[in-house]
């Protein structure tokens, strides 16, 4: 769209000092320290069959690991945490605990006030970090068998460990130059903070046996079938490469922008104040990426940010937690709306987008005609991503929903090839689904492997 019906810009770095950037993207809770960790963990009724146990993807015996903070043993607290979750550090930081273990909490249902088990969680694992340098499990006799992990986030680093537990030997093959996946490039700078992605990478490969090269990406340095050859196993840990579009005229227009490729700049720079952000910001999602992306461009200095969402506020994949974290930090989350046309000005630079009210009748969501214009310097497009799948076109693997098609224990069509996280059909896009998917995957190759 060809429209000026906004001319003026303003996208510029150093919006705030230096002071306001260091304290707009300080941790977002700060840790509980020893007595409140105690006085929280009394809250606890250790409840037999635990509800908050079955809601853990990764089944942490959640009342053990309290009862033992109660005691003051975190260091034994957060082995029964990692023994189920290896990245249990990082997911105490990002886990939507709220519509997890929190939410089905019986002081929740009794009073509306759950044991703060995420924060609890993070006490524990923090402890031990940084109070010990030996890994928590020790490494089984090599077996002498080598498997081979494409891709460096939380389903691989899983996936190595618990092989490497079990005396193999793994290579986890990483694109980037910086292993961690989504929990180094894509998450909130302002939930994981002071470079606790790399110290947990560095955790992980404590346990011995695991060798990462970075810079090998499938399609391009490697290939399946070379994998297969060479390896006794292998583990698809690729995450989703692509990022939905908008289908807009305009889309690649200066000021319309992918939101995880901006979170991933972010979270890589050494200077915020070098991150060029708009006054005006326009957000389209629903999901926590559009969360994210909202509230961290309003702590770089943008005015006016915006998310538009073409559902109601129910339908959103971001969890009302989330939602009221954004609303509190000045972002307006509009519902009922979709884009329906980018306007750029004579040098094709965004200058506002028009977006149409939508309805939802007989299970159906159409466009009512009606239409509304904002100004935005920058659009972020957070609708989502998808599997690339090009990398995998000669190895004969099956897909299902366009992502690979895996059993129960994450074996895939291929022999001797096994996949998780979100590459996989039914992929949460949740960190703790992607460590449970990489464990299971580990044990079943290690049954394999074992024959």
């Amino acid at each position: 769209m060809s429209e000026t019906d906004f001319v003026s810009r303003d996208i510029r770095s150093g919006r705030l000092d230096q002071i306001d950037y260091d304290s707009n993207f300080e941790d977002l809770h700060a840790p509980l320290n020893h007595h409140e960790a105690v006085v929280e963990a009394e809250r606890c009724y250790f409840c037999y069959d635990a509800p908050c146990m079955t809601a853990c993807p990764t089944s942490i015996d959640i009342p053990l690991f309290i009862r033992q903070i109660s005691v003051d043993n975190p260091i034994g607290s957060a082995k029964t945490i990692l023994n189920q979750n290896i990245l249990g550090g990082m997911c105490a930081r990002v886990c939507p605990t709220e519509t997890l273990c929190e939410e089905v909490c019986v002081r929740e249902e009794a009073e509306g006030k759950p044991v703060k088990i995420g924060q609890l969680q993070r006490y524990a694992t923090d402890h031990l970090m940084a109070e010990t340098n030996e890994h928590p499990f020790k490494r089984a006799a090599s077996t002498g068998k080598r498997v081979a992990v494409v891709g460096g986030g939380p389903a691989g680093l899983s996936c190595a460990h618990r092989l490497a537990m079990h005396g193999h030997d793994v290579v986890i093959f990483e694109a980037r130059e910086k292993s961690g996946g989504l929990n180094e490039h894509g998450i909130a700078a302002y939930k994981t903070t002071h470079n606790f992605a790399q110290l947990e990478v560095e955790f992980v490969l404590g346990i011995g046996g695991i060798k990462i090269e970075h810079g090998k990406a499938l399609g391009a340095a490697i290939n399946l079938t070379a994998l297969r050859e060479e390896y006794d196993a292998v583990f698809l840990g690729l995450g989703l490469g692509n990022t939905n579009g908008l289908g807009l005229t305009g889309e690649d227009n200066d000021g319309c922008l992918d939101a995880v490729d901006y979170i991933e700049k972010l979270r890589q720079t050494d200077d915020l104040s070098t991150l060029e952000v708009g006054r005006d910001v326009v957000v389209i999602g629903g999901g926590m990426t559009a969360i994210d992306i909202a509230i961290q461009t309003k702590l770089l200095g943008a005015e006016n940010v915006t998310i538009a969402y073409r559902r109601g506020q129910e339908a959103m994949n971001a969890s009302l937690y989330e939602q009221e974290l954004a609303q509190t930090h000045g972002v307006v989350i509009r519902h009922w709306l979709q884009p329906k046309a980018l306007i750029s000005n004579d040098q094709n630079q965004i200058t506002g987008i028009e977006l149409e009210y939508t309805a939802q009748t007989n299970d159906k969501l159409e466009g009512t005609g009606e239409t509304v214009k904002l100004e935005a310097d920058q659009v972020f497009k957070a609708i989502g991503q998808k599997f690339d799948s090009s990398t995998l076109s000669d190895a004969g693997i099956d897909l299902e929903a366009r992502r690979i098609k895996v059993n129960e224990k994450g074996k895939t069509s291929l022999s001797k090839v096994w996949a998780g996280g979100d590459c996989v059909a039914g992929g949460e896009d949740l960190t703790v689904a992607s460590v449970e998917d990489g464990k299971v995957a580990a044990q079943d190759i290690h049954s394999f492997l074992s024959r």
